[in-house]
């Protein structure tokens, strides 16, 4: 997600910029959309603008990786649906219990799975592992016999936004135990999603900052007091 900020220089466009990402120079995308020196012969007696778009790297990193922005269009998503729609057919008949049910649609060049019925958690898992491994089977599924991959997203009985809530909250409370301890915290290995979660939760606290140490699948999050 690219993000916009002003100043009356760039530096200090991109100091502000710095501040309310709590990150560092090395760790985002610069674009200068509005430089001080480019200014029109009418603009001189207007106010000073300087305007720049930062990126985080790891933010753009997992965009690009999650969906590759140049082949979108040439996606077949009938075709891709139309496998995912055969699977789920044969795979929701095989499943113990009654009442279970599945929708899929089409947002943002995603396929977007929906499964809901009564007491589905076992396809949960423990904090969404057997999940997260069902959903990267639907994306292999779906880009079967197609030339460019199709992501899927799944979400069962609305876990995804429970979690999400969960995580907010979770950052929210170890934030102020960071505070009060004036002690860093380092979480368990989280997903790109869920570390994504935290980071955007926390960014515009005044107190904590927030980071990713490790390399996958075992990168974590670390809250520690901002340096003043």
């Amino acid at each position: 997600m690219a993000h916009i900020f002003e100043g009356k220089t760039t530096n200090e466009a991109i100091e502000k910029g710095l501040k309310e990402l709590n990150t560092t120079k090395d760790k985002v995308d610069i674009k200068i959309l509005e430089d001080e020196e480019k200014r029109s012969f009418f603009s001189i007696l207007t106010p000073r603008i300087v305007k720049v778009e930062m990126t985080l790297k790891e933010e753009k990193k997992l965009i690009n990786k999650e969906r590759n922005i140049e082949n979108l269009e040439k996606i077949d998503f009938d075709r891709a649906t139309e496998n995912v729609k055969n699977f789920l057919s044969n795979f929701i008949s095989s499943l113990p219990g009654e009442n279970i049910a599945y929708d899929i649609k089409i947002e943002n060049y995603y396929i977007v799975v929906d499964i809901n019925g009564d007491d589905l958690n076992y396809l949960i898992g423990y904090r969404g592992d057997v999940l997260n491994n069902l959903q990267s089977i639907l994306t292999a599924i779906a880009s079967k016999g197609l030339e460019n991959k199709v992501r899927v997203t799944l979400n069962i009985c609305g876990y995804r936004q429970k979690r999400e809530k969960s995580l907010e909250e979770l950052a929210e409370k170890l934030a102020h135990t960071v505070v009060k301890t004036r002690k860093k915290i380092t979480l368990e290995p989280m997903s790109a999603y869920e570390r994504k979660i935290i980071h955007t939760k926390l960014q515009d606290n005044p107190k904590v900052e927030t980071t990713s140490i490790g390399e996958e699948p075992y990168r974590k999050v670390v809250i520690s007091l901002k340096n003043k």
